[in-house]
């Protein structure tokens, strides 16, 4: 028993092996350019926090939205915060503005963030490994 297929004397081994062949080359010329695109748009696309729904709300050191006037918890921030910016204050480094106490409690917030609320996608498309 070989591995080496037997040639039909018609020559379909031949055509379907070039088919695919093709089909895989158009995979990887077409994958390659959506996953730039996809790096892209993860380090330019935005988590505001807190969310809009909830502005004017302080976030506590453990990431919770509560009320103003509450002991303890940092106001937020006055624009939303890039994918890239979020990214990196995950890796050590503060987002603008804000003190290491301010960072922690943001990145908390930013962590509890769940389906539909504004920012998640974002925040999700950061946790994907990237190949």
């Amino acid at each position: 028993m070989t591995d080496t297929p037997t040639p039909s004397p018609d020559g379909k081994l031949a055509r379907r092996t070039l088919l695919i062949g093709a089909a895989g080359a158009s995979a990887v010329v077409s994958i390659r350019p959506a996953l730039a695109q996809t790096q892209a748009s993860i380090m330019t696309c935005e988590i505001p926090i807190p969310d809009r729904a909830r502005a004017g709300q302080l976030i506590a050191a453990d990431g919770q939205v509560v009320a103003p006037g509450t002991p303890g918890a940092f106001p937020g921030a006055n624009r939303p915060f890039t994918g890239e910016q979020v990214k990196l204050a995950m890796k050590g480094q503060n987002l603008p503005g804000a003190d290491g106490d301010t960072t922690r409690a943001y990145l908390k917030y930013v962590q509890r963030l769940q389906n539909g609320t504004s920012g998640f996608t974002c925040f999700a498309s950061l946790q994907m490994p990237r190949g």
